[in-house]
């Protein structure tokens, strides 16, 4: 293969890495990152090989597209997640629902856990007959939440979201931005 016989098959494969580029730059979608950013480094290891640099193509393969990927995708799963302690009994269904769907535009998903777990965003109480309170502990997480619709939709349903400087302090959990010694 020389470059002047192969030029039509590498001009719009050498296109595609800008512009991945950009669009992996531009997103804000986490997960869409992800996908963007192992299609980059595969593009860039096939323009590699069609240039005869196999022991770099190889190496864009193995670490910039697959390990990268890979360790992204282990990252995203443990830290776009909102853990809230449920005080008493799980919320009902649509509540849980509510929930969600108020935090899909962050792209975080809703873990419900005990009282007693530790690392904890949050805490999920009754606040009445038929509403909750959802009490937060990171001010800019709450500032987050309100300029988001569904913190309107929260509200008319009667519930109450408010920041809560420290969460109870009990054997498994500590206040934040302190550790616990026993």
């Amino acid at each position: 293969m020389t470059l002047t016989q192969d030029i039509q098959l590498l001009l719009p494969l050498t296109a595609l890495l800008p512009l991945t580029a950009i669009l992996l730059v531009a997103q804000s979608n986490p997960y869409q990152t992800l996908v963007l950013r192992g299609l980059l480094g595969a593009v860039s290891a096939l323009i590699y090989a069609l240039l005869g640099a196999a022991d770099v193509a190889l190496t864009e393969a193995l670490v910039g597209t697959l390990l990268s990927t890979t360790l992204y995708a282990v990252a995203l799963r443990s830290s776009m997640v909102l853990r809230v302690a449920v005080a008493a009994e799980l919320p009902p269904e649509p509540l849980r629902q509510q929930l969600c769907r108020w935090l899909d535009p962050l792209h975080l998903r809703l873990e419900l856990l005990g009282p007693a777990d530790a690392d904890l965003h949050a805490v999920l109480e009754p606040a009445g007959a038929s509403s909750f309170r959802l009490l937060l502990h990171n001010r800019q997480l709450l500032e987050r939440l309100e300029g988001l619709p569904g913190a309107q939709g929260w509200r008319q349903a009667g519930h109450q979201l408010e920041h809560r400087s420290a969460l109870p302090l009990t054997p498994a959990v500590a206040q934040p931005d302190q550790e616990y010694h026993p």
